[in-house]
């Protein structure tokens, strides 16, 4: 079943698909520039309905951030948007729609559009190696950083009752795959948050700790030139971070990393950021498409088919200024190609002429630990305290949300004054503290048996004995 989202009459309706920079930042410039066309109405589909401000992410994961300082409500963002919280099934681009699906059970919806902004961004590639997808913790959604940061901690409670050196030297030892901004700034994040969190475990020491980073080429954060790769290859080396270059993860299993070299690792934890590949709704688009990424135009649309347009990681966006070469897939491309598409848009609606993207990148920063960052900004190069300084000023800036920016502060002022969180808030997906009974009066856990004072309880999921909470109280005390 399939039901239509009705549109208000003789209005012309813009949809954005995705809530990440590319689509929330044309959400935005739309806003501001058809504030006084009645005769249009904006959409933005979104699997979230908040904005992650995915720079900070590793933050989370290092527990030096709150969980909810990163992310904005879409509602908040968008006072006059549609925002439309659900999944994208299927883009029709001959009859110009789009089917979504907002929910379990529940019907999917057809939304017609006037102009469509794909902004679907990327998903993580684990490039069907054995075991990664189903072992290694990405870094690409706040989830993922719960995760991660839960699995550390855990790892370190088993460690600390652990006899085994085998099984203990497993749980200790860490290992993030990718040289990339994200791989560097994970892995040592994570460094930091271990190292820290050691104190609080009397059974465990440094010298038990492995954290290792693989990359395939030759230096890590190539992006910004091999002398600060070398610089930062140093600085890790010098907190014990185990840097292996020219190698790739083969396979993992639950207690192994195998990589390319023949080198296999004792390791219960693979963090994976070595590689990303554009939404797989993408290659359905009967479009012309440039290393898997949608290719447009200069003016972001997308060339034979009118009111299309698409930004972001799963845009293949050409450099006017370069022939031959596209924009890279980085959030500042995509907050400019945002406004740009959304300017072009309202162009097109109020008959006035396009304008052309183009950009060239300001600078590129990277946090690496301990306040120490490395930074390329106009073709200079900074690192140290400086360039950490200029990573969370420039960042801070740049998160939307007054009110988050000062959570944000606050949160690295109480960084400097005290020791890092360690509580494991993981499985947010699971309930383990409570089962239903059976009609037996049975009773099972995850685990098996519960005790709770002197009274023993076994529970199984199987609703329809208890009425109700009350009733379920009053038996479980009887």
């Amino acid at each position: 079943m399939i039901v239509r989202v009705t549109r208000k009459p003789r209005r012309k309706r813009i949809v954005i698909l995705g809530g990440g920079f590319g689509g929330v930042y044309a959400a935005i410039h739309l806003e501001k520039l058809m504030a006084r066309q009645s005769a249009v109405e904006i959409c933005l589909v979104s699997r979230d309905n908040f904005f992650l401000f995915t720079p900070m992410l590793h933050e989370i994961a290092a527990s030096d951030l709150e969980i909810t300082n990163i992310v904005n409500p879409l509602r908040k963002l968008l006072r006059k948007v549609d925002v439309l919280v659900g999944d994208v099934n299927q883009v029709d681009l001959r009859n110009k729609r789009v089917l979504i699906s907002r929910g379990y059970r529940k019907p999917l919806q057809k939304l017609d559009y006037d102009h469509l902004v794909i902004a679907l961004g990327s998903t993580t590639n684990f490039y069907d190696l054995p075991g990664l997808a189903e072992l290694a913790v990405p870094m690409k959604s706040l989830r993922d950083a719960i995760q991660l940061r839960g699995q550390i901690l855990r790892y370190l409670e088993e460690a600390n009752s652990e006899d085994d050196p085998a099984e203990r030297r497993s749980s200790l030892t860490f290992v993030v795959a990718g040289g990339g901004f994200a791989g560097v700034e994970t892995v040592a994040a994570l460094n930091d948050f271990v190292r820290e969190a050691l104190p609080f475990y009397p059974n465990l020491s440094e010298e038990m700790l492995r954290v290792i980073l693989v990359h395939s080429g030759p230096a890590i954060l190539p992006e910004l030139g091999e002398s600060l790769g070398r610089y930062t290859e140093k600085v890790l080396a010098g907190r014990d971070v185990e840097v292996r270059l020219n190698t790739r993860v083969k396979s993992v299993t639950e207690g192994k990393v195998f990589l390319t070299d023949g080198v296999s690792i004792p390791s219960r934890t693979l963090v994976w950021t070595a590689g990303t590949v554009p939404s797989p709704l993408i290659s359905s688009l009967p479009c012309e498409k440039e290393r898997g990424r949608l290719l447009v135009d200069q003016f972001l649309g997308v060339p034979e088919w009118p009111n299309v347009w698409a930004v972001g990681d799963c845009a293949f966006v050409p450099d006017i200024s370069n022939p031959g070469q596209s924009h890279p897939p980085t959030a500042q491309h995509a907050i400019r190609e945002g406004k740009v598409v959304a300017q072009n848009i309202a162009a097109v609606i109020l008959g006035r002429p396009l304008k052309s993207f183009s950009f060239r990148t300001i600078g590129l920063l990277a946090s690496i630990g301990r306040r120490m960052g490395v930074a390329r900004i106009f073709g200079f190069n900074f690192s140290g305290f400086f360039a950490w300084w200029m990573w969370r000023t420039v960042y801070l800036s740049k998160l939307p949300g007054l009110d988050k920016k000062v959570r944000v502060a606050f949160d690295w002022t109480l960084d400097l004054l005290f020791p890092k969180d360690v509580c494991a808030v993981h499985d947010l997906d699971q309930r383990r503290d409570f089962r239903w009974p059976d009609h037996a009066g049975n009773a099972s856990g995850n685990n098996g048996d519960h005790e709770i004072g002197s009274a023993q309880l076994n529970w199984r999921e199987c609703p329809g004995e208890i009425d109700d909470w009350d009733n379920a109280l009053e038996r479980f005390l009887l």
